[in-house]
């Protein structure tokens, strides 16, 4: 029971110190600031029940079947919450890909010539199975991704079924997408693009003739939302009338292939979409490939910098099949910039915060990564933002009182812990909630900020280690959450007295970290949102509506979300600008990509 105190909420383990118990991760603790008693509720363990069926070993899907690779090799996918292997997926190599391609050739005269009613039909079948095998999806899509349950079900899956009910409706609209260009008779004869005639396909007929699609449309996608990308990358080039190969990342193979088999169900013509598995090898050979006309990539700017050099040099060289050169659209990484103004709703900014940053365990292109907060109120946020960090639950992933799941795979795990070494080094100082411990500027000394909630300063640590947070040992906290042996971890955690010169501002890390800093006047803000090579996303948090379109209008970001943060709709196009990439996915936008 409470007992009526007036304090916050924390996740804590099962342990004993100094009197006071801790509990199993999935609890609460009521607990006054600067009180030393405190009360835990147990939350009941919630695991999910569904058991998904995985099968031993994968192949690619080509031609409407899945097919053993040409040269049968394979690697493991895992479980990134355990470990553990859950199945072994196969390699693509250049012979794979040649083969989907040519499938895909094959199968795109029929499709493109279907009546856009038809393909559209296609596209709400898609859906409607993937409503129905919601929660199977979603607890595969946790599993293979490290994603909390709660995400994976009561965001990922249902946008991606959203995204292929707003595409089937756009099917047979396409002409509207380009509505205003000189081609289109119905403005030049003052008549509304709907009187426009409409030919045996379903589309208003222009001077210029139908919308054609591109043709074979390469995709590549990233692990950190799996199932989402495909919905993003297939949705539209499906109803344009283009065929696909699709390559997901190759630690997260397993919706996709899920998603294969519901192609299948619904009866989807064989060779209009392809899934080939593997690494970066087979990304190149998609991206490298002279019968590909388009090809749409979502993950690092590293990688999305040498597919556009690849695509600018095929081009050049008049590789396309048509003719012209290969399309490409990027959507790449991000330093959002998430602005709290002085004026703002402290309380909801925080949520907004924590929406922002530790969503999908900070693993999002445009996580809010980069908190302003003006001057005057800058105290009262850190300290806020602390106390409710606090009570973010770490854990098992397939457990529905998960706030924060596991990081996806090692590599990404010891990235995010190299920042967090850097970034101490450098003299900002790390705070992570539930760990009890803040730290000093530098290695070795004892200076180091008092922690908000326990008043102690890192003394007690003699200034002789960096702060971890993906590891427990050698603290002894009450709060303490301890993390799992087997699995990729890491707390939420932030940094203050950050500089814009430092590493944890300018990188992206890509994981549950935060660089605070701070702002004195609008103009003062602006310019540090602006100062990144990136422009993907950002957020602004006021209560004056003229300063929220005001500075919205100046941030050099392809979103701007005003008084929330990472909200999708497939209605809302989505990208960003420098070296976030170009193009947009979602919305009417995301379709003019996919038409020739």
């Amino acid at each position: 029971m409470w007992s009526r105190p007036s304090g916050f909420l924390t996740s804590s383990m099962s342990s004993e110190h100094n009197g006071v118990k801790n509990v199993q991760a999935g609890s609460v603790e009521a607990r006054g600031i600067g009180q030393h008693a405190a009360t835990t509720i147990t939350y009941a363990p919630a695991p999910e029940t569904v058991k998904v069926e995985i099968s031993q070993r994968y192949g690619h899907f080509i031609g409407g079947e899945f097919v053993t690779p040409r040269d049968k090799g394979s690697f493991a996918t895992i479980n990134p919450a355990t470990e553990a292997t859950l199945a072994m997926i196969s390699q693509g190599s250049e012979q794979d890909v040649d083969a989907a391609v040519a499938c895909a050739r094959k199968a795109l005269p029929k499709w493109r010539a279907l009546p856009a009613t038809e393909r559209a039909k296609y596209l709400f079948r898609i859906a409607r199975r993937i409503q129905e095998r919601a929660r199977e999806l979603a607890v595969l899509e946790t599993m293979d991704s490290g994603k909390p349950i709660r995400e994976s079900r009561d965001v990922d899956v249902p946008l991606v079924a959203a995204h292929f009910f707003y595409y089937a409706g756009w099917a047979d609209k396409l002409e509207y997408v380009r509505l205003g260009t000189p081609s289109t008779p119905s403005l030049r004869e003052g008549r509304s693009g709907m009187d426009s005639p409409r030919g045996a396909r379903g589309y208003p007929e222009t001077a210029r003739g139908y919308p054609e699609p591109v043709g074979v449309c390469g995709q590549i996608i990233p692990w950190n939302f799996p199932l989402m990308m495909c919905a993003w990358k297939l949705a539209p080039a499906l109803a344009c009338g283009n065929t696909v190969v699709l390559k997901p990342a190759e630690t997260t193979s397993l919706t996709a292939l899920r998603l294969a088999e519901i192609f299948q169900e619904v009866g989807l013509p064989d060779g209009v979409v392809n899934i080939v598995t593997g690494d970066g090898r087979t990304g190149s050979a998609i991206v490298n490939h002279p019968g590909i006309d388009k090809i749409a990539f979502t993950g690092s700017t590293e990688v999305g910098k040498k597919i556009a050099l690849a695509v600018a040099r095929a081009s050049g060289a008049g590789a396309s099949p048509k003719g012209r050169p290969k399309k490409l659209t990027l959507e790449l990484g991000g330093k959002s910039p998430h602005i709290i103004f002085d004026d703002a709703s402290i309380d909801q900014a925080i949520e907004g915060i924590i929406q922002g940053i530790y969503f999908n365990q900070g693993e999002v292109c445009c996580a809010g990564s980069r908190l302003l907060v003006q001057e005057s109120i800058i105290e009262e946020v850190r300290k806020k933002l602390e106390l409710r960090m606090a009570s973010l639950r770490v854990g098992d992933p397939l457990d529905k009182n998960t706030d924060v799941g596991a990081i996806n795979n090692k590599a990404q795990l010891d990235r995010i812990n190299y920042y967090l070494s850097e970034g101490q080094k450098e003299g900002a100082r790390l705070c992570v909630p539930g760990l009890g411990t803040n730290l000093g500027s530098n290695m070795g000394s004892n200076m180091g900020a008092p922690s908000l909630r326990e008043g102690r300063s890192s003394d007690a640590n003699d200034g002789k280690m960096l702060i971890d947070p993906s590891r427990s040992e050698g603290v002894s906290n009450h709060v303490l959450n301890q993390l799992p042996k087997k699995g990729y971890w890491c707390r939420p955690c932030f940094f203050y007295d950050v500089q814009p010169s430092h590493i944890v501002a300018r990188e992206e890390i890509f994981g549950p970290v935060l660089a605070l800093m701070s702002f004195r006047t609008v103009e003062e803000a602006i310019t540090k949102a602006n100062n990144t090579p990136y422009g993907l996303a950002a957020g602004v948090w006021t209560n004056k509506g003229s300063k929220m379109f005001e500075v919205a209008g100046k941030l050099k970001a392809g979103v701007v979300w005003c008084n929330t943060y990472n909200r999708f709709d497939p209605t809302s196009p989505f990208g960003g600008y420098k070296e976030s990439g170009f193009g947009r996915e979602g919305g009417m936008q995301g379709l003019g990509a996919y038409i020739a």
